[in-house]
């Protein structure tokens, strides 16, 4: 009877991993808009609810649904762009948020700096290739990062705090504010990675010049702000019914 009871947790925990796998498989094979850079990448419908695995599921739940979709989806055809590693950067944004969920803001913190200091000091990263804006006599490796530095001052700050507070609350009003900050967080740390990926992979492996990646810092620094605000405002209209619905059938969010 006792091993019958214990098992129980151990299966609900890998019905849970399987479910959660297999719809981020599902998202993972829809495209959304195109990579930069990238012959015939595209980002895909997976990359706007990998901040709500971990806000579901938790950190480790979370991250390891996102990779296990991300396997499956290549299995199936989804073209490999970073030699296997595709997983990685949505799955840090899982972990990360989830930490948050789990009130574990100095891991989240630590994560997402070392990430940070990582990318920046990348010999191929916009610090060494600083962006320029013409028109507004700006040429400065300060200009690229600065979303990112946004959400670490987010992060660092009580409102990461609160947005857990809320979205784990009882009130429906402060769920929305409560996912779009983890959101925010959570998306922005994914954009850390997959430029580091793609810096790392494309410039020391392959070999691309650094003249290569000024003209495509250049170009993501007007773009990813209006590909992450897609990203966060579509997370958190999916992200506040779908809550909703798991409260109200007792799953207990973040907690896996």
């Amino acid at each position: 009877m006792t091993s019958a009871k214990s098992s129980r947790p151990s299966t609900r925990l890998v019905a849970v991993v399987a479910t959660f796998a297999v719809v981020y498989f599902i998202l993972r094979m829809i495209p959304t808009f195109a990579m930069v850079g990238v012959s015939g990448g595209t980002f895909s419908l997976a990359d706007v609810i990998a901040p709500l695995y971990g806000v579901i599921l938790g950190p480790y739940v979370g991250a390891i649904s996102v990779i296990l979709g991300t396997i499956l989806a290549i299995a199936f055809g989804r073209p490999i762009i970073f030699f296997g590693l595709d997983f990685l950067p949505s799955a840090v944004d899982a972990l990360i948020v989830g930490l948050l969920m789990r009130e574990k803001r100095l891991a989240a913190t630590a994560i997402y700096v070392l990430v940070f200091i990582v990318f920046l000091a990348n010999p191929y990263t916009a610090i060494f290739v600083p962006v320029s804006i013409p028109f507004l006599n700006l040429n400065s490796f300060f200009l690229y990062p600065w979303l990112h530095l946004v959400a670490l001052l987010v992060l660092i700050s009580p409102l990461s705090k609160k947005a857990v507070e809320w979205v784990k609350g009882a009130s429906l009003i402060n769920l929305a504010p409560g996912i779009l900050i983890l959101t925010f967080i959570g998306t922005l740390a994914q954009h850390l990675v997959g430029g580091l990926l793609y810096e790392t992979i494309l410039g020391m492996f392959v070999g691309r010049a650094p003249e290569v990646f000024r003209l495509l810092w250049s170009a993501v620094f007007w773009l990813y702000p209006f590909e992450r605000t897609f990203i966060i405002v579509l997370a958190t209209v999916i992200g506040v019914p779908l809550i909703k619905a798991l409260k109200s059938s007792g799953f207990l969010i973040g907690s896996s």
